[in-house]
């Protein structure tokens, strides 16, 4: 209507026109006479973006991703997605349906067909080990937050040393996916000054779906990290960067009320620098990151191991 209005105007022929653009001239003079318009489809319901649990608390769909990549990571992995619905409604209390976890299916590409092709780049599974130094392993994951004021979720991804415990870097954003952590891990080791030492850092994550997307993994492999990735239902193998979101959460998060996105940004920028810098840890002599890292290459205190 609004292109055969513009072209009307410029003096065309009006039957003319409405043939081109393909309306009807009774349909046109019709909503020209009582001033309708036109208006667009829009697709249906908005997509909330989350879901909720029986005691109704809000599940980020970016978390209920992870569980679902967790179930077909497991031995769940041979169901579909009615069944995988059903996992999901027992094991994390979801008010969930089969419509929406085949929609999350189908965005992570995990339906049926799917499973059997061939992967790129192979799980590898996360190995014990003693950490005796900074730089031998790293731990990442993607903690999300609720900003109040506006209703909607954050996301916050780190990378902890498991050594001195330093967040090395991270992201905030309104969205997460694989380019966001291939792009911090290339910061963090050129904080780290580690791009011409022959040893580099291994990657230890979980199964979201920032972290088996293939330009993550690409990047692993042209960086010369080592990826590594737990098994489903192991949180404990992730320990240092789940007790460190459960620091910020309790320590941060609680103590200020988001009214917006740039609050949020500000807040956690403000806590991870204190957390570097000043907060004092149990497991590093009661110093800092910051502290535990100099006092160390001074020889003043004890190295140890740990042990993952």
């Amino acid at each position: 209507m609004e292109i055969a209005d513009k072209w009307i105007a410029r003096g065309y022929h009006a039957a003319t026109v409405l043939r081109i653009v393909g309306v009807n001239e009774a349909t046109y003079y019709y909503r020209k006479k009582f001033h309708l318009r036109e208006y667009a489809h829009n697709g249906g319901r908005k997509i909330p973006g989350y879901s909720l649990t029986l005691d109704n608390r809000r599940v980020n769909d970016e978390q209920v991703k992870e569980w679902l990549l967790e179930l077909v990571s497991g031995e769940e992995n041979v169901y579909g997605y009615r069944k995988l619905t059903r996992c999901l409604q027992r094991q994390h209390n979801l008010r969930i349906n089969k419509k929406k976890v085949y929609r999350l299916c189908k965005e992570l590409d995990i339906l049926e067909p799917q499973r059997r092709i061939h992967l790129k780049h192979p799980r590898r599974i996360a190995r014990n080990q003693e950490i005796t130094g900074s730089n031998q392993l790293w731990e990442i994951d993607v903690k999300y937050g609720y900003i109040a004021g506006e209703d909607r979720f954050f996301y916050l991804m780190c990378i902890i040393d498991v050594y001195d415990r330093m967040i090395v870097d991270y992201h905030i954003g309104l969205s997460c996916e694989g380019k966001d952590a291939a792009r911090i891990i290339k910061t963090a080791l050129w904080r780290r000054q580690l791009f011409s030492k022959p040893d580099m850092p291994v990657i230890r994550t979980d199964n979201g779906p920032q972290f088996i997307s293939h330009v993550f993994e690409d990047a692993c492999d042209t960086l010369r990290t080592e990826h590594e990735r737990i098994p489903p239902k192991t949180p404990n193998k992730n320990a240092h960067i789940e007790s460190f979101h459960a620091v910020l959460e309790r320590e941060c998060l609680e103590r200020n009320v988001l009214s917006s996105y740039q609050d949020a940004y500000q807040i956690i920028n403000n806590y991870i620098e204190f957390y570097n810098n000043r907060r004092l840890h149990g497991k590093l002599y009661d110093l800092s990151p910051v502290e535990f890292i100099q006092q160390l290459a001074l020889g003043h205190i004890k190295p140890f191991v740990v042990k993952v």
